[in-house]
């Protein structure tokens, strides 16, 4: 049988980016990629993983964190 996928809203981060990666260093554009991120004002639901968390951390002034 096929197994259905449930939607965990509690384990999803949502998140917006409000800071542009022109004139930012290399290592902080590919965090933003990491993160499914790249243009201004896109909005993402993540799943909330330590990996992910610690991506946030280093992105922390250009991304926000709208929900938890």
């Amino acid at each position: 049988m096929a197994e259905k996928k449930k939607k965990a809203t509690s384990n999803t981060i949502t998140v917006k980016q409000i800071g542009s990666p022109q004139r930012r260093e290399a290592v902080q554009r590919e965090y933003l990629k990491g993160l499914g991120l790249g243009k201004m004002n896109r909005v993402r639901e993540l799943q909330d993983t330590p990996g992910v968390r610690g991506l946030l951390v280093k992105a922390a002034h250009m991304v926000e964190i709208l929900e938890n």
